[in-house]
C-alpha cells in the first residue's frame, strides 16, 4: 500500500500547527476555536496555504469530529433529565424560532431571493452550531453551569426542527407539490419522535453492551454504534449530530464515565479538524464583497440569539450572568450551512458567498463572546447551610455528583 507523500505532510502540517493553535490559546486562557477558523482559512482554496492533498481526510474528519462533539456532549446527561429539560423548553423553542428565523426571511426577501433562498436563508439564522458550541462548554468548563441545560435545550430542539426543515427545503428547492413536502416532514418527525422514545426507554440496555470490561472494546463498540445511528439520522433527513446526542444520552453512570475517559483525545483530534474544515470551506476572495450585508444580518441575529438565551436561562432560574452566558453561547453559526448551501441549490450564486461570509463571522466572534461573558464569581465549596439558603445556585446532581472533573463539581451562581 501506498500513501502519497503530500497527504502525509499535509496533515503533519496542519496537526503541528494545531497544536501551537491550543498551546497560544491556552496561554491567554482562550479558547481555540476561532483560531482554528482562520486557520482554516488560510488553509482552504483561496487561502495562503492550501492543502489539495488532505482535502478529503479533512471533509471525511471533520464529519467524525461533529459526531464525536455531540457524543461527549450527551454522554454529560440523562435521558430521562433531557427529556424534562425539552418539555421545560418549549418556549424556549418558539421564542428561538421567532426570534432568529424571521431576521434570515426578511434579509432574503430584502435581497430579491426566490422562496427557496428566502426559506434557506431563515434555516442559517435560526440554527446555531452545535459543534461549536459543544467545544466552548467544555473549553470553557460550563458544563456544570446551571444555565447549561436551557443552551442544550435550545441546541436539541434546533436539531429536531431541522428534521422537518431539511425535508422541506429539499422539496421547495426541487420544486415539488405541498403535498410531497407534507409527507416529508411527518415521516422524517415520527423517525425523531419514535427515536427519542427508544432511547428513553430501552437506553440501559444499550449502555450494558457498548461498556465491556476492555477499554479498547469500548472505544469500538461505542465508536461504531454511533457512526451507525449517525448515519440512520441523516437517511431519514435528521442531523446525524442529534444521533449521536442520543446515543450519549443513552449511557449513564459508570458506562457514561468509560466512554468519556476513551474517546476523550479521539475527539480532541477531530474536532480540531472539524473547525479546520468549517473555516476550508470559504474562499477569502468572496467573502469581501459580502461582507457588509453579512456584517449587518450578523449583528442583528447576534442579539436576537442573545435575547433566547436569555429567555432560556431564566426558565432554568439562572441570575443575569447566567443569562448573559447562555445568549453569548448560542451566537455562533458554523456546520448547518454548509447542508443548506447545498440543497438551495436554485439561489446558491447569490447565496453562498453571504452565508459563508456571515458564518465565518459569528463562528469567529461568538465564541469570544462568550469567552468575555461573565463567569461566575463564588467558591467551587461551600457548606450545606449556604446552599440552603438560596445564596447560592444548586447544581444539577447528575453531572456535579458524577464526574470527577471539578469544572462539574463546582456550583455557580446565576
Amino acid at each position: 500500500m501506498h500513501t502519497p507523500v503530500a497527504l502525509l505532510l499535509e496533515l503533519g502540517i496542519i496537526l503541528t500547527a494545531s497544536s501551537l493553535i491550543v498551546a497560544g490559546a491556552r496561554r491567554f486562557a482562550l479558547t481555540p476555536v476561532p483560531l482554528y477558523l482562520l486557520a482554516g482559512l488560510a488553509l482552504g482554496d483561496g487561502g495562503i496555504a492550501p492543502v489539495p492533498a488532505a482535502r478529503e481526510f479533512v471533509d471525511t474528519g471533520a464529519a467524525i469530529g461533529l459526531i464525536l462533539l455531540l457524543l461527549t456532549l450527551g454522554l454529560d446527561f440523562t435521558a430521562r433529565e433531557f427529556t424534562a429539560s425539552l418539555r421545560r423548553h418549549r418556549s424556549s423553542a418558539v421564542v428561538d424560532l421567532v426570534l432568529n428565523a424571521i431576521p434570515g426571511a426578511v434579509a432574503g426577501w430584502l435581497f430579491g431571493l426566490d422562496a427557496a433562498g428566502v426559506l434557506a436563508l431563515a434555516g442559517v439564522t435560526y440554527v446555531s452550531s452545535s459543534g461549536i458550541i459543544a467545544r466552548l462548554l467544555g473549553d470553557l468548563r460550563r458544563l456544570g453551569n446551571r444555565e447549561t441545560p436551557a443552551v442544550l435545550s435550545v441546541l436539541v430542539l434546533e436539531d429536531f426542527a431541522m428534521a422537518a426543515y431539511l425535508p422541506l427545503l429539499a422539496v421547495v428547492t426541487a420544486g415539488g407539490s405541498w403535498w410531497e413536502a407534507l409527507f416529508a416532514v411527518l415521516a422524517a418527525t415520527a423517525v425523531v419522535g419514535a427515536a427519542v422514545g427508544a432511547s428513553s426507554r430501552w437506553g440501559h440496555h444499550v449502555g450494558r453492551v457498548l461498556s465491556p470490561a476492555d477499554a479498547e472494546q469500548v472505544l469500538l463498540r461505542v465508536l461504531g454504534f454511533t457512526l451507525v445511528i449517525a448515519a440512520l439520522a441523516e437517511l431519514v433527513h435528521v442531523s446525524a449530530a442529534v444521533g449521536a446526542f442520543l446515543v450519549g444520552l443513552t449511557l449513564t453512570g459508570a458506562a457514561a464515565e468509560r466512554a468519556r475517559t476513551v474517546l476523550g483525545p479521539l475527539r480532541d483530534l477531530f474536532a480540531a479538524v472539524f473547525f479546520l474544515a468549517l473555516g476550508m470551506s470559504a474562499d477569502p476572495g468572496h467573502l469581501l464583497p459580502a461582507l457588509p450585508a453579512a456584517a449587518v444580518l450578523a449583528l442583528i441575529t447576534a442579539i436576537t440569539k442573545v435575547a433566547t438565551g436569555w429567555y432560556a436561562a431564566g426558565r432554568e432560574g439562572a441570575g443575569r450572568r447566567g443569562r448573559l452566558r447562555a445568549g453569548t453561547a448560542l451566537v455562533a453559526r458554523g456546520e448547518f450551512s454548509v447542508v443548506v448551501i447545498g440543497l438551495a441549490a436554485t439561489a446558491q450564486d447569490r447565496l453562498a458567498a453571504l452565508v459563508t461570509c456571515y458564518v465565518i463571522l459569528l463562528a469567529v466572534c461568538g465564541p469570544v463572546l462568550t469567552r468575555l461573558a461573565p463567569t461566575r464569581g463564588v467558591p467551587s465549596r461551600m457548606r450545606a447551610s449556604d446552599r440552603a439558603s438560596g445564596m447560592l445556585d444548586k447544581p444539577r446532581p447528575s453531572t456535579a455528583a458524577s464526574a470527577p472533573d471539578p469544572a462539574r463539581s463546582e456550583v455557580r451562581s446565576g
